[in-house]
């Protein structure tokens, strides 16, 4: 019903609530039907005079309570009635979003979920077996999974020097608590990815980052800070970094890697967005394997909940300790999932994931360059998010706080920030369980929000 105008003098509620109710009334009433679309909260807007982000909280206000949804590129539509007011409350269905987990979006496909089921039934024919301990590293058979897909990288290493691990994280900690000792120096990128601050939070390391430009950390800078800092390692996220989603080219990492050789400064590589785009430069470990802890984990290109990574460390004597010490703290990855991981690489499913993953993530992608300023933001078209440097009149926890008050999660630069003052920015992220619709919903008010103040926003609460 386009032409739907409701009567806002009717209530004496936050304007935002009584567009909710009316629209609850007038499905009540027969004046909308299921099925009617309602007016663009552009033009609702402008034909009520009052705000967009009103007409926006409305809407999503009445899609909480079940009573319409948004459909990406069609608009909102009514699909049920109010609830009684005497039942026993149901969950309502939420457009509120998460956009604070960098994950790549789910498969919706029937045909590849089918696919992924059968290959987890396929590994559970030797479920048995997979439920015994194993030898710490990975099977033979896991092994020469690994090494195929680490191949697509143009990685050779032999099978010695290849270990599948319970997820990268343990494999990140395992190899900065054989590097260095608490208390001592271990370089990164000035804005670098939260886990690896947690990571040296938790071994009592100094993290320091190092100047950044659009290629990636400063090779000058990184050799100063070998000659004043003695560092222990050089950590890097080097392909689609999260969160500024930039990727170091070729001509710079190889500057990089020849500063570390100079220095002797060994590299840790968090190649997790890695095997993303088709045709990237080749890893460090590629470059200077001599040098390189290369952590490949799967979570990013297949999904979060497969925790493996497959990690090649710089020679044969270097994986005893690390083995010992990922040992101590893990026993060993998951052989269930490990066999899961390997059947998906070696019947094509995993590269079928591949493939959707980098489709989906330009999709979105393309709806961000569609409806958010123009220069607003940094970004991939095969990154998961967006790096969002806020404009003048914004704090970053303004901002995370009014994203936050429609429930729509996004992170401050804080939680990336390893050297220097935290920058007035915020990462978003586009992937996760979260729908093309519910993205376009996020990003249509989180452009409205960057194109007004905060006084703005919120005095039409």
């Amino acid at each position: 019903m386009a032409d739907w105008t409701p009567d806002l003098s009717r209530s004496d509620k936050p304007r935002y609530l009584a567009i909710a109710d009316l629209i609850g009334e007038d499905i009540r009433s027969g004046r909308l039907a299921i099925g009617d679309r309602l007016p663009p909260q552009r033009k609702l807007a402008s034909r009520l005079d009052i705000d967009f982000t009103t007409v926006a909280r409305g809407y999503v206000e009445a899609q909480k309570r079940g009573l319409v949804e948004s459909r990406v590129g069609q608009g909102t539509f009514v699909v049920g009635a109010p609830r009684p007011k005497t039942r026993a409350a149901t969950p309502a269905r939420s457009t509120a979003v998460d956009l604070s987990m960098n994950l790549p979006p789910e498969p919706d496909d029937p045909a590849l979920i089918a696919r992924m089921q059968e290959g987890l039934a396929e590994v559970a024919r030797d479920l048995v077996a997979l439920l015994r301990y194993q030898g710490f590293g990975g099977t033979r058979a896991d092994k020469d999974a690994a090494s195929a897909w680490l191949g697509r990288r143009a990685m050779v290493p032999s099978q010695e020097r290849i270990f599948v691990t319970p997820g990268a994280h343990p494999a990140l900690l395992g190899i900065l608590g054989h590097l260095a000792r608490p208390g001592e120096c271990v370089l990164c990128e000035a804005i670098t990815y939260p886990g690896a601050r947690a990571i040296a939070a938790q071994l009592g390391l100094k993290l320091h980052g190092l100047p950044m430009d659009l290629e990636g950390i400063d090779p000058d800078a990184f050799a100063q800070a070998c000659r004043t800092l003695a560092p222990k390692a050089l950590y890097l996220n080097p392909t689609l970094q999260n969160p500024t989603t930039l990727t170091i080219p070729e001509a710079r990492r190889a500057a990089i890697a020849q500063v570390a050789r100079r220095f002797g400064v060994p590299i840790v590589e968090d190649d997790a967005y890695g095997f993303i785009p088709p045709h990237g430069p080749p890893p460090l470990a590629a470059i200077a394997p001599d040098l390189t802890w290369h952590v490949a984990g799967l979570a990013k290109c297949i999904g979060a909940g497969l925790r493996t990574a497959y990690v090649v460390v710089p020679d044969t004597r270097a994986g005893y300790p690390f083995a010992a010490a990922l040992r101590t703290a893990s026993v060993m990855a998951s052989p269930l999932t490990a066999a899961l991981a390997t059947r998906w690489i070696e019947d094509g499913t995993a590269d079928t994931l591949l493939r959707f993953i980098r489709a989906e993530t330009q999709a979105r992608q393309a709806l961000a360059a569609e409806i958010l300023p123009a220069g607003s933001f940094r970004a991939d078209p095969l990154a998961f998010n967006l790096w969002i440097e806020l404009p003048a009149a914004w704090t970053r926890s303004a901002f995370v706080g009014h994203m936050r008050s429609t429930g729509i999660g996004v992170v401050a630069s804080d939680a990336f920030t390893a050297g220097g003052p935290a920058r007035e920015a915020v990462r978003v992220c586009l992937g996760g369980p979260a729908s093309r619709a519910q993205i376009r919903s996020a990003l249509d008010y989180i452009a409205h929000a960057l194109e007004q103040s905060p006084e703005a926003v919120s005095s039409v609460m």
